[in-house]
Parts: C-alpha cells; structure tokens; sequence
C-alpha cells in the first residue's frame, strides 16, 4: 500500500510540473516603437509561454517601454498590437540564472482598409468627397479624393470616384484612365477582375458611359457587356446594353436585355417601359400594353406617367 501512495503522489507531481516549470524569476524587458522609432504608447503586450498555458500581459509606458517578471526558464512568445498597427510576434529564451537581454519591437503602421479603421481624418476626408460628389461640387470633390488617394494609394476603390467626378465634369480622358486604371489594379492584386466585382463592375459600367458621352456606341456596349459578364445580376448593366441596342434600332436584340433586367430586379419600372416602346415599334400591340400597364402599376407617379396613358389610350384606339 505504501509503494502504491507514492506513485500515485509521483504522478500528481509529474501532472502539474510543466505548468511549474513556466514560472519562475526570470525578468524580461523590451521597447516598441514604429518604423520611424518613435515610441508605441499602449501597445498591449501578451507573453506566452511555449511551453504551458502561462501567460501575462503588459502596456507599454510613455516612451513606449514595458517589463514582465515572474518567467520561467524556457522559450516564451511575445505578441505586440495596437489598433492602428499590424501585430508584432517575437519568440524569445528567458533564463531565470541571468539577466535576458532586452527586446526591440517594431510596429508597422497597418496599410489599406486596416489602418484606414483606426484614422478619423481619413474616413472624414473619404466622407467630405462623397458629399462633394453628391452636391456636384466636382473639384472639391476630386481634391478630397485625390488627397485620400495619395494617403491610401493601396484603396484603389477611391479611383472610381475619381473618374466619377471627372465624368460629371465631361473631363472624359481623365475619367477613362481612372476606370481603366481601377482594372489594371484589380487584375494586379487579384488576377482576376471577378475577385473583385464591385469595383470591376463599377470600372466597366464608367468606362460604358464615358464611351455614352462620346456617341461610341459600339465601345459602350462592349463595356457594359463586360460588366453584365463579371457580375450577371446586375440589372442595370443588362438594362444599359439593351438601351444601346434599340438606340442603335436593334430592338430584336435588345429584348432579352430588357428581360435579363426585369428577371434580375422584378419591380423595377425602367425595362418595362422600354419593352413597351420596343413592342410598339414591332407592332406588337399586346406586349407593348402588357409592358407599358406594368410599368404604370410600378410607377404610377413617375414624371412620364402622364405621356404613357396618353400612349395607352393611343394604342387602344389602334387595336380597335
């Protein structure tokens, strides 16, 4: 019985020892600072163990300086991160016999979307040129953009109401490079132009009206069938496409346009009036009341109410 108690002790011991083993006397000291070296105030610091699940934690000081104690021997993880700044990992060896040298951490300031999160400035500047936008202000709006963009050139999104701002301004060259520019940065940091629909889209469908704005009808087809290829739910790059094609008096083709419209956004008016007009031209009563009825039940204060009753009531008489 006397063997048995004392094994059944040793396995105890030998249960907690690696938990133990992670604490001890040893003291480590380190300093974060940024890429220039100036010091990270309140970075939170996490020391953990390699070894067990010990762990401790810290705040840096004014000059960016923290101190753990109470380690053991072994090695030991340091994980450094404030908002604003991308996480920094150092693994060390503290020893408990003798005085650990002091660790130097570097904080990169975060780039992209990350950062932008933590800079009240930035999202203020992004907002203010959205406003612009909206008050066709274009050249406050396109010196906000520009400023933001310079800050975050990696947001390459902030290009498209760049060339938005151009287009409103009929500087249609401007407008152009900006969109094609959002598409070459797509295809660069993607591969692929899908990976990133919106901002595909959105390129295509600018550079579709911009191509509007200078009588290329066939380049303004091709751009907005680009889009309704990279993201085929969109009801208005489909409705785009069959606009040009019956302003360009093909009306066949221009149907299913009109129709890939109304099945991608059922309650939309705009196709259901177009589908009228294409019908009536086809001489396709039936269809065109069925359209031009619809698009009144959808919209019955749109401003061209008033016009598509009067041409109801006109295709009625026809029909009698």
């Amino acid at each position: 019985m006397r063997l048995f108690s004392v094994s059944v002790a040793l396995m105890a011991l030998l249960t907690v020892l690696p938990a133990q083993e992670s604490l001890g006397r040893g003291r480590i000291s380190g300093a974060v600072a940024d890429e220039s070296g100036a010091p990270v105030v309140a970075a939170h610091v996490v020391v953990q163990s390699l070894q067990a699940t010990t762990k401790f934690e810290a705040t840096t000081d004014k000059k960016g300086r923290f101190a753990v104690a109470g380690l053991g021997t072994g090695p030991w993880r340091f994980t450094v991160s404030k908002e604003g700044y991308q996480n920094a990992v150092v693994d060390a060896m503290v020893s408990q016999l003798r005085t650990n040298p002091p660790l130097a951490v570097t904080l990169n300031k975060a780039a992209g979307v990350e950062g932008l999160r933590s800079d009240e400035a930035g999202l203020s500047l992004l907002d203010q040129g959205i406003a612009l936008l909206k008050e066709e202000k274009y050249d406050e709006a396109l010196a906000a953009f520009t400023q933001f963009s310079e800050k975050y050139p990696e947001i390459y999104a902030v290009r498209l109401n760049i060339g938005t701002a151009f287009l409103k301004r009929g500087d249609l060259d401007r407008a152009e490079s900006e969109f094609r520019g959002v598409l070459d940065k797509v295809l660069q940091t993607h591969g692929d132009v899908a990976k990133d629909k919106p901002s595909s889209l959105r390129a295509c469908s600018g550079l579709g009206e911009v191509a509007l704005k200078r009588g290329d009808f066939d380049a303004a087809q091709k751009a907005f069938r680009e889009a309704l290829a990279i993201s085929p739910e969109d009801h208005a790059a489909a409705y785009n496409v069959g606009e040009i094609l019956f302003s360009n008096q093909k009306a066949d083709e221009a149907i299913p346009y009109f129709e890939m419209a109304i099945q991608i956004k059922k309650d939309w008016p705009s196709p259901y009036k177009r589908l009228g007009f294409v019908y009536l031209n086809k001489g396709d009563f039936d269809k065109a009341l069925e359209n031009l009825r619809k698009f009144l039940e959808l919209d019955p204060q749109n401003p061209e109410a008033e016009s598509v009753k009067a041409m109801i009531a006109a295709i009625e008489k026809m029909k009698k």
